[in-house]
Parts: structure tokens; C-alpha cells; sequence
């Protein structure tokens, strides 16, 4: 792992206690979850600022266990080494993309626990994701995906419909160059996602995804319920004088300076005051 892989780590220690925490207001461990919300809502909209909480940042399944894997897929998953979990390795003999402040892609996006505004338009649904400033389309105009995708995409291309209350998205033309959680399970460029929404009442957005990789995995798999919960004022959770997403961007020469001030300058005796 490089430098900046360390460094991002670092800079990331905060963030990762709060959502172990379970965010400002949303309980956590040791809490018990709020009530589910007895305000009027309109199943098909989405608007608003929601923050990913309940279930974790990995992909699991509702049961627990692994997937069965290909060889192609043994043989990926092995050579990934993760800071993190049961194959934890320490972060200097990782190759965590993450590390070096690659692109999150999309699974490990929507299983961050970090703020997403999604903006209903009438062709459309925006996901605006706060981690990584990162702007995703949903196209809801009837197009179909892509067969040959001429450029790979780290979030893919990704078109919807409703189905009922569910939202349902699928997306395809991804690059493999990411895992798909912070367990550092596989994908490859044949991989299809599929992700389905439902607001379940006025304060909650549930999700599940499905993975059909035929080249890393036997057979489709299918992630835990993940619950988004409406941010109702999100100033509280950013700061008094602004009401939105903040800015979490994770730059190579903020990483620099964090490890000059933390690391490099006390272990050659100047210490800041």
C-alpha cells in the first residue's frame, strides 16, 4: 500500500467512529432504533437529503455466509487484501483501491454510511453522494442499458422504473478495477447490479442490492436490507449556518499535510502547538 493509502486511514478515523456510532440522531449501538414514523408520505418520492444507516458497510446477506465463488473469482478475492474484517491485513501490506484515493465505485458507495441527496426529475433521479462529491444519474426515460458499454465507468450506467412502491435500478458497464465492500470481494466487468427501493414510511428509504456476476460468482447474490433515514433538518448535522451536504473529498495533499503534522514532524522533534 502506498503512502497515501496510510494516510487516507488517518484522515478517515473520524468518519469511521461516527457511522460505527450510527450517525448524529440515529441511535447506534447500544440504542434502540426509532419508531417508524407516523407523518403522511408519497411512496414515489425520494426528495430530500437521507443518510445510510442500519445494517453494515459490508454486503452480507440477511442469513450471513460467504458466496460461492469461480476460480477467476477465488483467485481475485484472495489477492485482495483488506484492512478490514476477518482477512484484515495492516494497512501498509493492503491494496485497498480506497487507499489511494481511487473512486469508491458504486457498491461501496451506496454501502457507505454517509448523507445521499436524491433529486426526483421528470426523466431522471439524481443521487448526489456526499463522500467523494460523487453525482450519479439514473435515467427513467424508458432508454435501455447499454449492451457494449464503449467506456467502462467506476459507477456504471444505470436506468430505472417503478415496479408498485419499488424503485427498482440496474445497472451495468462497470469498471473492475474496485471491490465491491470493504471486504474486498470481487467484481468483474460483466457484472450486473440491481438495486430496489422502498420507502418504507416518511423517514426511511429501504435498499437491497443483487450482484449477477457469472465471472466471479456461481450464481446471483443478494445483500441484507440497508435502511436510508430522511435527514429532516440537515443543518444539525453539518453545521448551524448551512443546510446541506458538506464537503468529504479525500485529496492526496490534504493526506500529505496529515501526515507531516501527525507522523513525519513529531518523529523529527518539531511539534506544533
Amino acid at each position: 500500500m502506498t503512502l497515501i493509502a496510510c494516510l487516507s486511514l488517518l484522515t478517515l478515523l473520524p468518519f469511521i467512529a461516527l457511522a460505527q456510532r450510527g450517525g448524529a440522531g440515529f441511535g447506534g449501538r447500544g440504542r434502540p432504533p426509532a419508531p417508524p414514523s407516523t407523518e403522511p408520505f408519497e411512496a414515489h418520492d425520494f426528495n430530500g437529503i437521507w443518510w445510510r444507516t442500519g445494517g453494515t458497510r459490508e454486503f452480507n446477506t440477511e442469513k450471513g455466509g460467504e458466496p460461492e465463488l469461480t476460480p477467476e473469482g477465488k483467485k481475485r478475492f484472495e489477492a485482495n487484501k483488506p484492512g478490514y474484517g476477518p482477512r484484515a491485513v495492516p494497512p501498509a501490506l493492503g491494496n485497498d483501491p480506497l487507499g489511494d484515493c481511487n473512486p469508491d465505485g458504486l457498491a461501496r458507495i451506496l454501502l457507505f454510511n454517509r448523507p445521499v441527496e436524491f433529486i426526483q426529475q421528470p426523466n431522471r433521479l439524481i443521487q448526489f453522494f456526499q463522500y467523494h462529491r460523487v453525482l450519479r444519474e439514473i435515467w427513467m426515460d424508458g432508454r435501455k442499458l447499454p449492451e457494449q458499454p464503449d467506456i467502462a465507468r467506476w459507477y456504471g450506467y444505470s436506468v430505472g422504473h417503478w415496479e408498485g412502491d419499488t424503485l427498482v435500478v440496474d445497472s451495468t458497464g462497470f469498471d473492475d478495477r474496485q471491490w465491491l465492500d470493504n471486504l474486498g470481494y470481487p467484481y468483474s466487468d460483466q457484472m450486473r447490479l440491481q438495486e430496489r427501493y422502498r420507502r418504507t414510511d416518511h423517514d426511511t428509504i429501504e435498499m437491497r442490492i443483487t450482484v449477477t456476476d457469472p465471472k466471479i460468482y456461481v450464481k446471483p447474490w443478494t445483500s441484507q436490507t440497508k435502511h436510508w433515514k430522511l435527514l429532516k433538518n440537515p443543518s444539525e448535522y453539518s453545521a448551524p449556518e448551512w443546510n446541506g451536504l458538506i464537503e468529504e473529498l479525500c485529496a492526496p495533499v490534504d493526506e500529505v499535510d496529515q501526515f507531516n503534522r501527525r507522523i513525519r514532524n513529531p518523529a523529527g522533534g518539531v511539534i506544533e502547538k
